[in-house]
């Protein structure tokens, strides 16, 4: 088990490094950790890495319970070797699927999206954007021909999904036009329709590749941003109306930053869940040999400690995957 951390420890600090070196070639255009990740589930608003914290604190919570569970096999306790397990396992649960929001999350990207501005410079978006209410219909199409002058989340079909879809959908397609107070939109199939949007609020433009107007925002320093003083929603809306806009992240766009980002968050994110999901199964199958009373028979219980050990080692890691891809 040693050999095997030690090997796998080399594989993820070889990834992190080749990280630390591409992230500064980049400079002031990679993705800032508190502004990408802001997220908590079911509320709205800005919560800089709350989420991420309280996944981290998760899994650290469930690194404490595996010590618990490895303590109690040494007393050949197996009531508390089988309690602790289970809440390990659980501990480990929840941050997989916590994981799994923050990937959805990071995919389907932010309601502003990254536009391409006028003079070539590109700008993600920060503020409260304005809730849509619904779409008055202008012109109807084949599937909104009879449902009246309004298109809601109640009648809007499943094709276009919500109406924040159906928006970030157009936009994306070019099927959008018009200023911030009265925008044109065209749905799939054929529907156009006014947009009935309430106003954003405290709208940034974050500048992440400078044109020959923009320059560069430190991540910093506020004052670099282009602000509604400045004529941020003029911009964001003129871009917006041209298509310039990208929503989210994949392996060929990105809305955060430069592409290479995009590749670096999910393979190394990704092989740490895996790494995760290899020590949950283990762990389960350590638990159900508890249950059968497999390690008492044998008079001791290595066989959970060995499983700590790998265990301890995922937790460990994640602490540096937070702490690149997070906070620095």
């Amino acid at each position: 088990m040693w050999f095997f951390l030690v090997s796998d420890a080399l594989t993820f600090g070889g990834f992190l490094i080749a990280y630390g070196f591409t992230r500064y070639s980049y400079g002031g255009s990679w993705p800032i950790g508190e502004e990408t990740f802001d997220a908590l589930p079911f509320l709205h608003g800005s919560y800089p890495l709350a989420y991420v914290a309280l996944m981290t604190f998760i899994l650290i919570i469930s690194s404490v319970t595996m010590v618990l569970a490895v303590e109690a096999g040494h007393r050949m306790d197996r009531k508390g070797v089988t309690k602790w397990m289970l809440a390990t396992v659980l501990g480990g649960l929840i941050f997989v699927g916590s994981q799994a929001w923050e990937w959805s999350h990071f995919i389907h990207g932010t309601k502003f999206g990254r536009v391409e501005l006028s003079d070539g410079s590109v700008a993600t978006a920060k503020g409260e954007f304005g809730k849509i209410q619904s779409f008055e219909i202008v012109k109807p199409g084949a599937h909104y021909a009879g449902i009246g002058e309004l298109i809601t989340n109640d009648n809007i079909t499943k094709e276009d999904g919500d109406l924040m879809h159906a928006f970030q959908h157009a936009a994306a397609k070019r099927n959008l036009s018009g200023t911030a107070g009265a925008m044109m939109i065209t749905l799939h199939d054929g529907t156009v329709a006014r947009v009935n949007k309430d106003a954003d609020q405290g709208l940034q433009l974050i500048v992440k590749e400078a044109g020959t107007l923009h320059a560069l925002s430190s991540a910093d320093d506020e004052t670099t941003r282009i602000h509604e003083e400045e004529g941020s929603v003029a911009l964001y809306y003129e871009a917006l109306s041209k298509g310039n806009v990208v929503y989210g992240a994949n392996l060929h766009e990105n809305e955060y930053g430069p592409q290479t980002y995009g590749h670096f968050f999910f393979f190394v994110t990704g092989f740490h869940g895996f790494h995760v999901t290899i020590g949950i199964i283990l762990n389960i199958v350590i638990f159900l040999n508890v249950l059968k009373g497999t390690y008492h028979k044998r008079g001791h219980y290595e066989m959970v400690e060995k499983g700590g050990l790998y265990w301890h080692f995922v937790d460990l890691v994640w602490v540096f995957v937070f702490t690149f891809f997070y906070l620095i």
